[in-house]
Order: structure tokens, then sequence, then C-alpha cells
């Protein structure tokens, strides 16, 4: 009798180090993620072109790392490094903030931090899908990604609660002094994640064998994983950054105090969907759960494009969760089984990379039509493109053995 998804055994000791080293990274970032506009715009005098410029330059920096380190990853033969150093550069730059002033290092420090994030996310991945068999892989990357959201759920609730209990003395009642203390602070969360990824995590198979040429070309893969990563970018191509969602959520009129709680209740529901959903993806199939996922961001973008209240707001927001959950897992799982162990650091890093270089060009796209032509036109292309996703998606065999229940 086959066991219970919900009864399993515990997740390998790699798996469950690099999800609380994605939770503490995560509370690190998003204790400052939330307040970088505002510090930008009236702490250092910069500009929404400079938002724009750092943002937008720092995700390609990031989206190129990512395939360079995970084909690197295989032809060293090593993941953890990778991964540790990745880790260390992002925990170490990102305090920095606190003690700049000009927009320019700003720009310099956070292409920092996304260049530790492209070095460690495709070896890290490749790492959790090593440390497991097929039968687990949806339900370790359903362990991590839960972690990552955890994370940014908690971040901005510490960075509210040091907020209010900041000494409210006229000598220390300075803004830009609480902002700055609380940049810094973010050294902590980072340091214990290195600290726990140096020291207990463990090198598992992988690499390429020796002998092999090492290339970071699609040579190694076939048609069925390149037509992966083609619906991947057109899908992505209508997944504009979340941020429209916190703007659309403030035109049905969530008042603008409840939008951290909001964006906290989404990342919690997020946590917990892919924790659930991760460990159905070996029992469903990878590539079902990412066309439910698919169809449910479709529905979801639509409703968005023509709610008119606060209430269905909230509702939609919370719903898209499942989208989330439904694919998070899933996606990575179906790297890991249409491609080979020996060149599985290079195919996250090419899984990484296309979703990397058409984030830009969607949010772009979707802020276009927005202005434009309103709400139901950017939301409705959003839909138009995931559904085109689907149907190509619809091409690609998983194989029997790793789609196997």
């Amino acid at each position: 009798m086959s066991s219970s998804p919900f009864r399993a055994k515990p997740l390998p000791r790699n798996v469950r180090l690099l999800g609380w080293a994605s939770f503490l990274n995560d509370v690190a970032s998003e204790m400052i993620f939330p307040l970088l506009p505002k510090f930008l715009l009236s702490v250092l005098g910069g500009s929404k072109l400079w938002l724009g410029a750092i943002e937008g330059v720092a995700d390609t920096l990031a989206s190129f790392v990512k395939l360079w380190a995970g084909g690197w990853s295989d032809r060293a033969g090593t993941r953890k490094g990778f991964v540790v150093f990745g880790y260390a550069l992002a925990g170490l730059v990102r305090p920095l903030i606190g003690l700049i002033t000009a927009p320019w290092q700003l720009l310099v420090i956070r292409n920092a931090d996304r260049l530790g994030k492209g070095m460690r996310t495709a070896p890290r991945d490749a790492l959790i899908a090593d440390s497991v068999d097929a039968q687990t892989r949806g339900r370790a990357f359903g362990f991590h990604r839960a972690m990552d959201h955890l994370g940014a759920a908690v971040g901005p609730l510490v960075a509210a609660a040091f907020l209010a209990l900041w000494p409210k003395d006229s000598a220390w009642l300075d803004p830009e002094k609480q902002l700055r203390v609380l940049f810094l602070l973010t050294l902590v969360p980072g340091l214990i994640a290195v600290g726990l990824l140096l020291f207990g995590l463990r090198e598992a198979k992988g690499g390429t064998p020796a002998g092999e040429v090492h290339t970071w070309s699609l040579a190694p893969f076939d048609r069925r994983f390149r037509l992966y990563l083609l619906a991947l970018v057109i899908f992505t191509l209508g997944n504009s950054s979340d941020v429209f969602l916190l703007v659309r959520a403030e035109e049905l009129g969530v008042a603008a105090p409840l939008l951290p709680l909001l964006w906290c209740a989404f990342h919690v529901v997020k946590s917990g969907g892919n924790t659930l959903a991760g460990r159905l993806v070996n029992r469903l199939g990878s590539r079902p759960m990412i066309l439910a996922g698919w169809l449910v961001y479709a529905v979801i973008y639509v409703l968005f494009g023509l709610a008119a209240g606060a209430w269905q707001a909230w509702a939609l927001f919370l719903s898209y969760a499942l989208f989330y959950a439904l694919t998070e897992p899933a996606e990575k799982t179906l790297v890991a089984n249409l491609v080979g162990s020996e060149h599985r650091g290079l195919a996250y890093g090419w899984f990484n990379f296309a979703i990397g270089i058409a984030t830009l060009p969607a949010s772009l796209l979707f802020g276009a039509l927005y202005d434009a032509f309103g709400a139901l036109a950017a939301f409705g292309t959003g839909a138009g493109l995931a559904l085109a996703a689907a149907a190509l998606l619809l091409a690609v065999r998983e194989p029997a053995a790793a789609a196997a229940r």
C-alpha cells in the first residue's frame, strides 16, 4: 500500500538547511525591500527613473549570472561553494545600504546583492534535486519555496515592529536614522544563514562526467526541454511584477496602510500552499500541475481586470497565491525530470535565465498597456499569454518514469 503524501519521511538535511537559509535571507531582504523606494526618494534624493534602473539592471545581471553559475557548477562538480558564496555576498553587502549617501551607491549594492542571488540560485536548485530521489523532488521544492515565502512574510513584520518600537525621544526621532539602523541589522539573519550552510551543507552527486565537453549552450538538451523553456518565456511575458497587483488593489479601495498586511497575508498563503502542493507533484505529475496553475492565473488575471471593490482585491490576491502553490514546486521538478543529472546545474541556469530575461519586458509591456488602455487590457493580455503558454506546454511530454505516481 502506498504511503500518504502527507505522512512521508523527513526531507534530507541539505533540503532543510537550504530552506532555512532561504527563510533567513528573505527575512533580511524583505526588511529592506518595502522601504527601499522611500529611502531612495526621500533620503538619497533619487528619482523614480533611478528606482527603475536599479531594479531592472540588477535583475538582468542576475539572469545572466544564474546561467553561468549553473553551468559552471556542473563543470566544477561542486554546488556548495556557489551556494555559500552567493548567500554570503548578499548577506554582507545588503546591510551597507544603511551607510550610503548617493543613488549610484545603491545601484552598486543592489547589483552585488543580485550577483549573489545569481551565483546561488541555479546551483542551489540543482543541489536540492541532487539530494533527493525522483519521488521526493516535488515535496523538496515545495518546502524550499514555502520557507522562502514565509521569510518574505516575516521580514516586513520584523521591520514594522522595529520601527514601532523605535525610541520616541526627540534625540532618536529621526526617520532617516531609523531606516539606516534597520538596514544595518539585516546583517544578523544574513550571517546566520551563511553559518548554517557553511558548516551544515553537504555536497551531493552531480556534475559533468570526466571527459565530456562542457558547454553553456542548449546543445545537451532535447526538444522537450527547449519547448518547456519557450513556454516559460511566453508565460513570463504575461506575468508582470506583482507590484502592479498592489497598484490595482489600491485602485479598488484597499487603504494604503493595509497594503503591507495584504502583502504579508499573500506570502503566508503562498507558503502554506507550496508546502501542500509540493507533496502532490509526484502523484499528479509536474506538467498537469503547471497547466492547472497557468489556467488559474489566466482566470484570476481576468478577474483582476474586471474587479470593482476592495473585498474583491483581497479575495483575488489570496486566490492568486494558489497559482504560485501549483506551479513553483512543479516547474522546478519538471526541469529535473527532463534532463540528466550531469547537466542539471546548466538546466536550472537556463530555467532561471529564461524567466529572468522575460521579466523586464513583461513589466514594461504591462505598464504600457495599463497606462494606455486600462486595467482590463493589461490583465487580459497577461491571461492570453498564459493560455498560449499552456497550449505549448501540452507538447512537452514528461518522462513516464519521472511522472510515475
